[in-house]
Parts: structure tokens; sequence; C-alpha cells
């Protein structure tokens, strides 16, 4: 199989990366796209990685980042790059898709393009594809798919599109690029701000209160000025910084937002563990299907058993080892992209016999 897998980043972590490197932005193509891979944010580029392992051919495209997009367009198509941008961004990756021919074009944020720009691309490929594991967006920027996956288990069998359940998963590759991480005793990484992450957020800010916690993320000042969300903030932490963070730390808390509805699925389930921390996370259905509570993970269901259990594995550093090295285990034998590749692979060609009879 060909996979284009369009991949849109945050801007932020764009941003940082651009002010970082002033240079990066007249650099050749190729140069580019391995400096925001090399950042390990989100999946990064374990999706064509392993799935090049397993004989296909796949590359990660970044549809919002502009200079890099333009690299591409003076590469390979100088009209384009000549354009404005708020009509060079669609024409170039339009034009990415016609070059690359794929069998399946893969679209890891199902929301991020329009209805059009979707349609034009499903024009150019046998198979499109996309990933949620968030609220939905609007109905018709759902429809225009052929298939989703989703590692929400209460989207399978409830959308206009057919959806199947695909979990999250850890990209191993990063534990021999983090050597000296910082040190912490418990620290949490998120959207501090926003009202989708209000509820679950207030769980960890209260205790905060009661027991040190230190914090990385946007959105701090929504928060008052005494919240210890402010008081032990550290700025944002993103792709490889944040895995540090983690690696560092012998605690990593973890909450769930409302869009979850009540199952446990994020990503810092699989990031935790797989640096080797301790993770403390909400008691959620479906962590069994993943992890052994208790043995593998600890859970807490409340403020105050947060608490209560983050001062006991603090103060028992043999109980909080023993199970920070078996959730790693169980991360590495059984959640990792690698072994999600052979199961995503499995099912897209699948579907393409499908499409082909």
């Amino acid at each position: 199989m060909r996979i284009l897998i369009l991949d849109p980043y945050y801007p932020d972590v764009l941003d940082a990366l651009y002010d970082a490197q002033p240079r990066l932005a007249d650099a050749p193509y190729d140069e580019q796209w391995r400096a925001i891979m090399n950042l390990s944010f989100g999946t990064s580029d374990a999706y064509s990685v392993h799935l090049r392992e397993l004989g296909h051919d796949a590359h990660e495209y970044i549809p919002n980042c502009r200079p890099l997009q333009l690299a591409w367009a003076r590469e390979h198509a100088p009209r384009l790059s000549r354009l404005p941008w708020r009509i060079a961004g669609q024409a170039i990756l339009l034009a990415q898709a016609n070059r690359f021919r794929a069998d399946v074009v893969y679209v890891q944020s199902i929301g991020a393009f329009r209805p059009a720009v979707l349609r034009a691309l499903s024009r150019r490929t046998k198979l499109l594809v996309g990933q949620i594991a968030s609220a939905l967006p609007q109905p018709e920027r759902v429809r225009v798919y052929d298939l989703l996956f989703t590692s929400f288990p209460h989207f399978v069998g409830r959308l206009d599109v057919p959806t199947e359940l695909l979990r999250i998963g850890f990209d191993e590759r990063v534990l021999d690029r983090v050597a000296h991480p910082p040190r912490h005793d418990i620290v949490f990484i998120g959207q501090l701000g926003g009202q989708a992450h209000r509820r679950a957020n207030g769980i960890v800010e209260s205790a905060a209160r009661q027991v040190a916690i230190d914090v990385w993320g946007p959105g701090d000042e929504d928060w008052p000025p005494d919240s210890p969300f402010r008081r032990r903030h550290h700025g944002t932490a993103w792709g490889i910084d944040m895995l540090a963070v983690l690696r560092g730390a012998r605690i990593a808390i973890n909450r769930h937002i409302d869009a979850s509805a009540g199952y446990a699925n994020n990503m810092r389930l699989f990031e935790a563990t797989g640096m080797g921390t301790l993770l403390l996370t909400d008691e959620l259905e479906g962590l069994s299907d993943m992890f052994i509570p208790g043995s593998e993970v600890i859970t807490y269901a409340g403020a105050d058993d947060l608490v209560e259990k983050a001062r006991w594995y603090l103060a028992h550093e043999d109980e909080r080892a023993a199970v920070a090295a078996a959730g790693q285990a169980r991360t590495l034998r059984d959640h990792t992209y690698r072994a999600r590749m052979q199961e995503l692979a499995d099912r897209l060609e699948r579907r393409l016999r499908q499409v082909r009879s």
C-alpha cells in the first residue's frame, strides 16, 4: 500500500521550533521535515517508519506548516510557492496527493479540513481514512470519510461512517533520546485552560493544594494567582521535552476530559508508562483492557484519593518502582506503534480488498 498521512500540528509547537531555529524556514524540505519529526510530538513519524517496516510506502505531511509546505512547493511545484498562502496551502496539499498517488489518505485529525478539501482528496485515493480521539466535528466533516479509526469505544458503531477501534500507542524509539531528564516527584502535563478541561483539571488542581505537583501546559492564566497551577507552573513542554519530564518524574498524574465519556483513553496512559514512570490515572471504564490497575498503573477516584496514593507511593519507593517497571513492560510489550501499525495495515488491506471487489 501507498499511504499518505496528513498530520496537522499544534501551531504553538511549530512556532516554537521555527522561532528557535530562524534559518530553518529557508532549508530544504527534507531538512525541515526531519527537524519537525525530531520533536517527537504526537505520533511523529512512527506511522511511516513502522508501515515501511511492513513493506508499505508511507509518509507524513504536515499541511498547516507553512514554511515546510512552501519548501516542498519550491522543489516540486515552484509556481505554487509564489501564490498567497491562503491559496497555496490547499493547492500544495492536493499537488502532494497527486504526486504521491496514495492508495490510502490517512488524516490524523478529521476536523482539520473543510469538506471541499476532503472531497478533493477522496478523488485522489482509493480510501479516505480519518482518526478521531476528541469531540466530533461538524457532521459534514465526518461523512466524507470512507472509514474512521478511533480510540474511543463509545464511537464504534455509532457514527455515520464505518468506525473501528484502534488504540493509541507509544513510540519506543524516544527512550534512546532521553538520557538525563529533569528530576521531579510528581508531575502533571496537559492543557490547563479551556472549558473542556475545567472539570477534570479541577480535581488535579485541588490535589495540588495538598501535595506538591509540578505543572506544565498552556492555559495557566485561566486559574487564580494563588492556584498551584500558577505557582508551580513551568511553562509548556511538547514532544521530547514533555517525554523527558515524564521520564524524570517519580509519579505522573493523568486525567481524562469529558469527551472520553468515562472511558480510559489518552496518549498520556502510554507516554508515562512507556517512559518508565508510575502512572496515577483516573479510575475509568476500559482501563483494565490495557493495564492491570494496582499492578501496572494506579488509579484514583477524586482529589483526596489522588493525594493519599501519591503520598503513599512517594514514601514507598520499592512499591512505586515495581509498579512503574510493570507498567513500562506492559506498554513495550502490547502498546507500541510497531504493534499498532501491524493492526492498522491489516485492516486497511482488508478494506482495500473490499473496495477493489
